[in-house]
């Protein structure tokens, strides 16, 4: 894809001591960064998202406008586009990728934020499910650069059921003979097709099914749907998924030198404006799992989106009533912090 900038970060040593051989980060601005650089917001990416997915979060007349902010969306390692195992130097490419975590994307996004683009300070920053987390890790992270956070449909550590959902989604693809431990020469289609197949269930609610929502969607039945998924699976490397899989499984903001494990502690050092929005029937991203974070963090909030859409309420385009209630709180934590 080349509808988007790249950032050079050299040899870079991840939290696990491993190396992540001639990193570079894809990143695409909107906007421009005003004389006192206090418009800055940041998009990270989602889970087999890339920035062009994320241009469905703003746009003229919404909560974020180009016209007034100058947002960075950047790629996650792994998702095809920043270094990934399918794009990666020899020395860490396909089963060779180490793993990544939010902590190793946040501090290269940092660089590029500060280094790359002269941003010291972000007005905002948000992002949908991986990007939620990746919105905790930043208010975490880098307390003292981030004046707001609205995570929607994420957490600030990844829970048991979250992880073994997505050992779930793994197991089918690592089933497939062809996935070779990946070591394929081929995509490995049956089991690509198998990982989608899976996570369809997940990413709707049982009453999306029920009340056959998917029609809304262009579906007759829920079959056409999986089988759309399977497709779109097949447009993404297997080990590319399995990267960003690890990423999302190891997600904790408290597992770092600074914070040693202690979840409380890390939240507490939240100073940003924060309002989390979880969807009520989210399988991934539970509202309990939300409302047990936002306990510890002086300025956090919880707004609930009640939706049979499930994580994928806040896909742009499905729900227009996530859409609001998300501009609504973006312009809520702007004004309190401007």
């Amino acid at each position: 894809m080349t509808d988007c900038s790249y950032y050079s970060l050299g040899d870079v040593t991840l939290q696990s001591g491993e190396r992540l051989a001639d990193a570079r980060l894809g990143y695409k601005t909107y906007g421009t960064l005003n004389k006192s650089g206090d418009n800055a917001v940041l998009l990270p990416t989602f889970y087999t998202g890339t920035h062009v997915r994320n241009e469905g979060f703003f746009g003229p007349g919404r909560a974020l406008d180009p016209e007034r902010h100058f947002i960075v969306s950047i790629n996650l390692f792994g998702n095809g586009i920043s270094t990934s195992p399918s794009n990666a130097h020899p020395d860490c490419a396909g089963h060779r990728f180490p793993l990544v975590t939010f902590f190793d994307n946040v501090a290269c996004q940092h660089r590029l934020l500060t280094e790359g683009l002269g941003v010291e300070r972000l007005a905002l920053v948000t992002g949908w499910s991986m990007g939620g987390c990746q919105s905790y890790q930043w208010a975490s992270q880098y307390s003292d650069m981030v004046r707001a956070a609205v995570p929607f449909c994420g957490s600030a550590r990844t829970s048991p059921h979250n992880r073994v959902f997505l050992e779930g989604v793994k197991a089918a693809l690592l089933a497939d003979a062809e996935f070779a431990d990946g070591r394929y020469t081929r995509p490995p289609e049956r089991g690509l097709r198998a990982f989608g197949r899976v996570y369809a269930g997940w990413a709707f609610s049982q009453t999306f099914f029920r009340e056959g929502l998917f029609r809304q969607l262009g579906f007759d039945t829920y079959e056409e749907l999986l089988l759309d998924w399977e497709e779109d699976h097949l447009n993404w490397d297997a080990n590319d998924l399995l990267a960003m899989l690890h990423t999302w499984q190891c997600g904790d903001i408290s597992a770092n030198d600074r914070y040693g494990g202690d979840f409380e502690r890390a939240l507490g050092a939240i100073t940003a404006r924060l309002i989390t929005i979880p969807c009520s029937d989210d399988l991934y991203f539970p509202p309990e799992d939300n409302a047990l974070e936002v306990r510890h963090i002086r300025a956090g909030e919880m707004r609930v989106h009640h939706s049979p859409w499930g994580h994928c309420s806040a896909s742009p385009g499905n729900d227009a009533g996530f859409q609001r209630l998300l501009d609504q709180c973006i312009n809520e934590v702007l004004e309190q912090t401007s």
